[in-house]
Formats: C-alpha cells, sequence, structure tokens
C-alpha cells in the first residue's frame, strides 16, 4: 500500500494520533516514539492534510504535494470574516 492509498482509507482518529506523534514525539497515551516512527508519521500527516483537509492556514501542503501559502489580502479576508478574534484598536 503506497502512502495515498494509506491516507485515503486512514480515519480521522489515526490521523490525530500520528499528528500528535509526530509534533510531541510521544504516543498520545505516552510512550516514546521512535525517530523513525516520528518521520513516518510527520510524512503520513502531511500527505493527509494534503488530500483530505481544507487548511486555512497561511502555509499548507496541497493536495498536489506543493506548498500552498497565502496573501496578505487572503489573510486578512479569513481573519476579517471571524467575529470572535480579539481585536486591539486602541494600540
Amino acid at each position: 500500500m503506497d502512502i495515498i492509498q494509506l491516507v485515503e482509507n486512514m480515519s480521522q482518529d489515526m490521523y490525530l494520533r500520528l499528528k500528535h506523534a509526530a509534533e510531541t514525539g510521544k504516543w498520545p497515551e505516552g510512550n516514546v516514539v521512535e525517530q523513525a516512527q516520528q518521520d513516518s508519521a510527520l510524512q503520513i500527516v502531511m500527505a493527509y492534510q494534503a488530500k483530505r483537509l481544507d487548511s486555512d492556514e497561511m502555509l499548507s501542503i496541497g493536495a498536489d504535494g506543493e506548498i500552498v501559502t497565502k496573501t496578505k489580502r487572503e489573510l486578512k479576508k479569513t481573519f476579517s470574516e471571524l467575529n470572535d478574534i480579539a481585536r486591539f484598536s486602541d494600540l
């Protein structure tokens, strides 16, 4: 099974476990992740994000595997649509 097939068949729970392992170096239960496992988890997480998530982050990996960045205008539009963020107008 290649990484694309793996991602297409992977549950969101498994994605979240792998994401935690890639970010922290530990499984959610607290067991340490070996470096090779952490590297593999990171690759799988990136592939999952590219293929299955519609990210609103400034920098993400697109479905084609390329890095996607948002312009300042796109970020401003995104943030202006959110009503629950803090605004500091008196600064």
